[in-house]
Order: C-alpha cells, then structure tokens, then sequence
C-alpha cells in the first residue's frame, strides 16, 4: 500500500509512560494505555516513523516486546521530511511570533502539569 502521509511519533512521553519515573538511558518505560490501539489506527493511513534521540537498537527492541513493530516503517533520530510531528514537547507554529513567544514561555509537558 502506498501512504501519502508519513507521520514521525516521538517516543518518550508519546508512546511511554515517560515522566512518571526519573530517565534512564538503559530502561524504556512501560507502553501508554491506549498506544497500541492509536498506533494501528494511524497506520491504515500514514506511513509511521518512530522518531526518538534514545538508542535505536533499544528503541527497536521495545517497539518488538509491545509488539507493535509491524505498524513501523523505520525508527530514527533523523528528522524526515514528513506530513507531521506527534511529540509532548512541542510548539506548533501558526504563523504568529508574538503567540509562539507566549506559547514557548507558558509551555508545561502535559506530564508535569
């Protein structure tokens, strides 16, 4: 099949339990209730990238244990060219400087909130 979006999922906070325990570079939190189902529903209509800064090889493997590899095309810490971004730590721009300026100070992880 072929997709006309690509779609990069960050990881962290996205797909993990992540915040909810202090980071460890060796260990990737328990998969988010819900993520299963909310991966294979965006995979019938988007090609999906996991996009993580943590050790690719690690990342694969916990993608394999919670056995939802299948709905990935590739994982990677490469920033694609891609329909959109899934992340917890992000400012969408809209086109406005002065209401990015005011959503970059006043932004909070829904985590930490």
């Amino acid at each position: 099949m072929k997709y006309e979006k690509r779609i990069l999922i960050d990881l962290d906070g996205v797909l993990n339990e992540y915040g909810k325990d202090k980071y460890n570079e060796y260990f990737i939190p328990k998969i988010k209730s819900g993520a299963k189902n909310f991966i294979k529903s965006l995979s019938e209509d988007a090609e999906l990238y996991l996009f993580t800064t943590r050790n690719l090889m690690l990342s694969t493997k916990w993608l394999i244990e919670n056995n939802i590899d299948k709905y990935f095309k590739d994982v990677t810490n490469i920033k694609i060219s891609s329909y959109l971004y899934i992340d917890d730590r992000t400012v969408c721009f809209k086109g406005d400087y002065e209401k990015t300026l005011k959503d970059i100070k006043n932004f909070k992880v829904y985590w930490k909130e």
